[in-house]
This record gives C-alpha cells, sequence and structure tokens, in this order.
C-alpha cells in the first residue's frame, strides 16, 4: 500500500484507453510499463452506463473545443472503457511482473468491484473531484486516495480533502493536472506545485497531458512526488487519448530523467565533500610574489591573490596588506600566519 509522504517520485503509467478493447494489448501494456520504469500501471474502472446515459440531446454530445469534438459522452466511453472482466487478468499480472495496480472508479459500483483486488490507493479523477458523496466512499476504504485537481479551485480541493479527513482518512495526495488533451505547456502553471503543499499539507505530484517529457522533469524539482502520465505501447495504434501518451521508450526517458532530477536535487547542504575539498586546494590564496626579508612590508607588489589554495584565505589581503615579514620569504611561497609579525 502507497504510504505518504513519498521517500522518491513515484511515477504511475497511465493505461486509460490505450488497449483497443484488446486484452493482449492491455497486459503486454502493464509488462512493458514496468520494464519502461513505471511504479504503478493505472486503470479506469467505468462503463459507459456508469458515468453517463445514452443521449444524443445538446448536453452530451462534445463540443467543448477537444480532440473529441462531434461524439457523445457515451460513444466516447464506450469506445475508452476498460472492460470490468479484464480487472482480474490485470491486476495479476501487474503483481506477477511486480508493479503496483490500481484504478480510477467513477461510481460507488467501481469501488465496491475494486476492494477485492485489495489496490494500494485509489485516484479520482479531476472530472469527479467534485463528487463528494464518491470520495466519502472511497475514503472509507482506508486506502490512500490521489486526487487530480484539473478542474478544481481552492475551495474544491479543500471540499475535497475535508471529504477525506472527515472520514479519518489522512492519507491524501494532490495532483497538479491542467485539463486540456493535450495540454498547452504554457498551461502547466507548475509553480502552483509548491503552493499546494503549503497551502493543503498534502502529498503533492503531476498528472501531466502535455507532448513530451519536460513538464513532469520540472515539475519534481519543484516538489512533484507523483508523476502520472499516459501510456501506450504504440501510437500508431490510435485511440482516444493516442495524441497524448508515451510510447515504452519515450516514458523509459522520462523515467530516466525523473530518476537523475532527484538526484540532481539531493539534499540541503553546505559540507564539502572529500573531491571538493581536494579540488579546494586549487582555489586562490595568498602568495609571496617577490622575495621579501625579515622586517619589509607586505605590500599589493609582493603578495597576490592567486592560485593554488595553499596559502592564506584571500578574504584577510587587506588585514594583511602593510603588516612585516618576521623571515625571509622567497617567491611563490604561500603566505601563512606564521610569517607576519
Amino acid at each position: 500500500m502507497l504510504k505518504f509522504p513519498l521517500n522518491r517520485v513515484y511515477i504511475i503509467a497511465e493505461l486509460s484507453a490505450n488497449h483497443n478493447h484488446n486484452i493482449d494489448i492491455a497486459l503486454e501494456s502493464v509488462r512493458a510499463a514496468k520494464e519502461a520504469g513505471a511504479d504503478a500501471i493505472k486503470l479506469q474502472t467505468y462503463t459507459p452506463d456508469t458515468i453517463t446515459i445514452n443521449c444524443n440531446n445538446e448536453y452530451f454530445r462534445i463540443n467543448q473545443g477537444t480532440i473529441w469534438d462531434g461524439q457523445t459522452l457515451y460513444e466516447l466511453y464506450k469506445q475508452a472503457y476498460t472492460p470490468w472482466e479484464w480487472h482480474e487478468a490485470l491486476f495479476v499480472e501487474a503483481k506477477k511482473v511486480g508493479i503496483d495496480c490500481f484504478s480510477t472508479p467513477f461510481d460507488f459500483t467501481a469501488v465496491d468491484f475494486l476492494e477485492q483486488f485489495n489496490p494500494p490507493a485509489y485516484k479520482i479523477a479531476s472530472f469527479e473531484i467534485f463528487d463528494i458523496p464518491l470520495i466519502e466512499k472511497v475514503a472509507k476504504t482506508g486506502k490512500p486516495i490521489i486526487l487530480s485537481t484539473g478542474l478544481a479551485n481552492a475551495q474544491d480541493i479543500a471540499d475535497a480533502i475535508e471529504a477525506c479527513r472527515k472520514n479519518n482518512l489522512q492519507q491524501i495526495a494532490l495532483l497538479k493536472c491542467t485539463s486540456s488533451y493535450p495540454a498547452p505547456i504554457e498551461k502547466a502553471n507548475l509553480l502552483t506545485i509548491p503552493d499546494m503543499r503549503n497551502r493543503f499539507h498534502c502529498e503533492v505530484g503531476l498528472s501531466d497531458h502535455t507532448l513530451g517529457i519536460t513538464v513532469p522533469i520540472v515539475s519534481v524539482a519543484l516538489g512533484a512526488k507523483i508523476i502520472e502520465k499516459h501510456f501506450i505501447l504504440d501510437k500508431s495504434m490510435g485511440g482516444p487519448d493516442a495524441a497524448f501518451s508515451l510510447c515504452k521508450e519515450e516514458f523509459a526517458t522520462m523515467v530516466k530523467s525523473v530518476r537523475e532530477a532527484e538526484k540532481a536535487l539531493g539534499t540541503v547542504s553546505y559540507e564539502l565533500d572529500n573531491e571538493a575539498l581536494t579540488n579546494k586546494k586549487l582555489a586562490r590564496s595568498l602568495f609571496v610574489v617577490q622575495d621579501i626579508v625579515a622586517g619589509e612590508h607586505f605590500t599589493e607588489l609582493n603578495i597576490r591573490s592567486i592560485r593554488p589554495g595553499y596559502g592564506i584565505s584571500p578574504k584577510h589581503y587587506y588585514q594583511i596588506l602593510g603588516k612585516k615579514a618576521n623571515k625571509n620569504l622567497k617567491r611563490g611561497t604561500p603566505l601563512r600566519w606564521e610569517d607576519i609579525e
């Protein structure tokens, strides 16, 4: 089971509709996601009839400037849904290859159905974050909940969190999301990620629909601990989500880049490691650059700040100018405190 806060970025491959209603493609996607480095494969659990109704009037026809415009909601979801009878095989395959498997339920029946597989977490989609009864139903399972916030304002997010907490669920993560498909990179607004963490005191991550992998990598630098990205075996097979999904090779590149970003972030430290301490010997320090006899004053002509770093720190340069040498000093000698009267 997931536990927040996470000690490293948790990377989710979103299968969504990228199976073309072929269970062999779905099973191969589970294996490929594992090979690409994903920590989890995520499903969506609904049917056309649990998420909408079969109606062709203006309310149910998509016309919001999306890649799905012209279809009815029922037509889209009939094309996109993952058959419920596949779930057991997908959960078993995930366990076999060593990758987490969980899902986004879209109604009460989906939650009840998924509980038999003991998923490590539940995801609430951006379009369902307003469905407080659904969130409360999920919260009552006691499983960690990941809330996508693509359509939510600050109050909506607060309401969803409150629904979890009043049902004694504290294991809550929020995903910054732009609900456009695909999402323009300039609408990512990733600076929201640290603000969400500070404002809502939850684990925070990213559900990304932009093209490419720039946005997920940048999000890690801003504190994202969960990355969710649509995954597809081969974009040429098409499907509702193919346009903004990553193939196995692209996903693997993203995982590698995210892991490198994590390494680069490291920890807050002002201590020097052994290599830095060694290299510090090549930094600047004060050296005698003209022969000096005992009793002679140090001047701008006979001492200088130069490399390497075996002498007194240059920060003491003006403190030393005008003082006298207490011994003869040869050109090329590092200046030390014991050389000064």
